[in-house]
């Protein structure tokens, strides 16, 4: 396998596509396939899919039927299929009710052919999350040597989309469920990314969470305390201004107004500023409503 993907994916794709031609006569060979047969990739790189997105798309395939079909390998010995690339459609086809689904079979490759394809495949159609994406990345660079030039160039990417995904995995496991949770978006995970030090990480990874802070916020944040980190003199003078007083004031505020508050004190003056962030209208109205004492806008 290492000498087949040795000459690049290239060479296996091409072997791949040879092979599927002779078997059908040139063309892919389409066929009704029992789901019942056929059995799950063992190298899927999805590791979650919504039951409301598989709802949904269930209910398209009884009204429209199957837009696509799935790809599957044929094993005679146990008179089975295995699941190449289409795991969504699959599942919604029989949460949909259906016996039979239409299949692309091809010929069996061996087995790390098999992963390599399957990974391939499932990055250029399936609507994968970031992590999960990364994670097909780095197998494929790791356990077969493929060089990110040429990953980018199969999956329709530049070399730097596909070195960015791959630092993701750089993160805490909490930040990277959070992401494939979608609790937090790629732009979140990308400004985490720049803090080197990974306990004031976390605290912002906290902070996004807990404070529903955007992209931007997340950036200004993420870079505020880039700096701090690489500046010691700033940093004592922050820890200075910032004295159990300036804590509990910025502590009470919070409470009264239910918004994240932040208490900047000059380290030049004896003045400074008072940060509310709101991330909505909503809460603006909110905010201001207790500010005024009710009074509104």
């Amino acid at each position: 396998m290492r000498q087949a993907l040795g000459k690049g994916l290239d060479a296996l794709f091409k072997q791949q596509t040879q092979a599927g031609a002779a078997s059908a006569g040139g063309h892919d060979t389409v066929r009704k396939v029992p789901i019942s047969k056929v059995k799950p990739n063992r190298h899927q790189p999805r590791k979650n899919f919504s039951d409301e997105s598989l709802l949904e798309l269930a209910q398209s395939i009884k009204q429209h039927g199957l837009a696509q079909p799935i790809s599957v390998v044929y094993d005679a010995a146990a008179d089975e299929y295995e699941l190449v690339a289409g795991e969504r459609r699959l599942r919604a086809t029989r949460l949909a009710g259906f016996e039979e689904i239409d299949a692309i079979v091809r010929p069996r490759p061996s087995d790390e052919n098999m992963l390599a394809v399957a990974l391939i495949e499932n990055i250029q159609r399936e609507d994968l999350n970031p992590v999960d994406t990364a994670r097909a990345f780095q197998e494929l660079v790791e356990k077969f040597g493929v060089a990110q030039s040429e990953l980018a160039r199969y999956c329709g990417k530049s070399r730097s989309a596909v070195s960015n995904c791959l630092r993701l995995l750089e993160l805490e496991a909490e930040v990277l469920a959070a992401l494939e949770t979608a609790r937090i978006t790629e732009g979140h995970a990308r400004a985490l990314l720049t803090v080197p030090d990974k306990a004031a990480r976390r605290r912002l990874f906290h902070d996004v969470i807990v404070s529903r802070l955007t992209v931007r916020d997340t950036e200004d944040a993420c870079r505020q305390a880039a700096e701090t980190a690489g500046s010691p003199s700033k940093t004592a003078r922050r820890r200075a201004a910032k004295n159990v007083n300036v804590l509990e004031a910025e502590e009470r505020l919070r409470r009264a107004l239910a918004a994240k508050v932040e208490i900047r004190p000059s380290a030049r003056s004896m003045g400074g500023s008072v940060i509310i962030r709101y991330h909505t209208l909503e809460e603006f109205d909110a905010i201001f409503g207790r500010l005024s004492g009710g009074t509104g806008r």
